[in-house]
């Protein structure tokens, strides 16, 4: 921790204030390893340690744990519902900073569907750092990522990688799945859960939630709930302790070969075709709105529909419940629009 302290102190100051010593490892770094020794530095101070731990007689024992990050200076902070999961009376949720300190935190609401939590510690305002949330809306495939948590419990623990992939979906801790979510290829371990994931600005991209893996560890593929989504949740939790989210209705799957057989589609043809409008298909959404079965939604409110991931993202982030979307679908090829009213989940 010393030496990246003098790293950082040497990228702000200037060289010249300071030691020969100090000189010296300068000169062995990158410019790179510079800009990222200088970014741990900066969103450190940001990033959480959280423990669970249940009673057991007078005492508490640690059951589980993850990562987490300040989000304002009230001490609302960021994690997955999964860290949290459970927590009642006989839980202590412990919080450590990098600093030292160490404090219970309170549950401010849990969200299952987005796998996101916010948690609030009772701190003054000029020690909590809160990060800067970015637009996941503007990521490039390729891009540095850097992730910061606790993996195994191995505490402000940085990992670096890209942005290996846009628009992935993953199924959040209900029936509902997340869209938008980031691949990368940062190395994300039990524990990172609830740790941001950032770019070279230091703004937090994501939300490190899930990983594919055999053996339950870094695989290289990792993802991340995207920020816009973070934001609309956090701040629906901390104002109403719940998120409402609007509800099409359908179930729908990506355009495959065998559909584009069945239907005769144009091999190019890209969208969401309409597997089933959901319980209650007299009621649904889209069924009142005379969406049917098989028709392919191929844009929202002009917002081009390549893939299911897309359509939840954008319907999850874009739209509240009572909302009315334009729907762009092709029938047996003939393309056509529908006005619909989003009910709520």
């Amino acid at each position: 921790m010393v030496m990246l302290l003098l790293v950082s102190f040497g990228y702000v100051l200037g060289t010249s204030q300071l030691s020969g010593f100090a000189q010296a490892l300068l000169a062995q770094l990158t410019q790179s390893e510079l800009q990222l020794a200088d970014l741990y530095n900066r969103v450190s101070p940001s990033v959480v340690s959280i423990n669970i731990a249940i009673r057991s007689g007078r005492d508490f024992v640690e059951v589980s744990g993850g990562s987490g990050f300040v989000i304002d200076s009230n001490g609302h902070i960021v994690t997955n519902y999964h860290v949290v999961e459970g927590a009642d009376r006989d839980t202590r949720i412990e919080v450590n900073f990098i600093d030292g300190t160490i404090i219970e935190a309170e549950i401010v609401g849990v969200d299952p569907d987005s796998d996101l939590a916010v948690i609030r510690v009772d701190l003054p305002r000029e020690r909590l750092f809160p990060v800067s949330l970015g637009d996941s809306n503007n990521l490039v495939i390729g891009q540095t990522t850097v992730a910061l948590g606790s993996p195994f419990g191995q505490r402000w623990t940085m990992t670096t990688g890209i942005v290996s992939a846009l628009e992935r979906t993953i199924q959040g801790l209900s029936q509902y799945q997340i869209g938008a979510v980031i691949q990368t290829d940062a190395a994300i371990n039990p524990g990172n859960s609830g740790g941001p994931l950032f770019n070279l600005q230091g703004e937090v991209i994501g939300v490190n939630s899930q990983i594919s893996s055999l053996e339950r560890v870094n695989s290289g593929i990792g993802y991340a709930v995207p920020s816009n989504l973070v934001k609309r949740v956090a701040k629906a939790l901390i104002e109403e302790q719940r998120v409402r989210y609007s509800f099409l209705g359908i179930s729908g799957d990506d355009i495959t070969l065998d559909l584009i057989n069945e239907l005769n589609l144009a091999d190019n043809t890209r969208g969401v075709v309409i597997a089933d409008l959901g319980r209650g298909r007299n009621t649904s959404p889209a069924a009142q709105s005379g969406l049917e079965i098989n028709d392919i939604i191929i844009a929202v409110d002009d917002r081009p529909i390549n893939n299911f991931g897309e359509l939840i993202a954008y319907l999850s982030i874009e739209t509240e419940p009572g909302d009315t979307v334009t729907i762009r679908v092709l029938r047996e090829g003939d393309p056509l629009e529908f006005e619909v009213i989003l009910g709520e989940r």
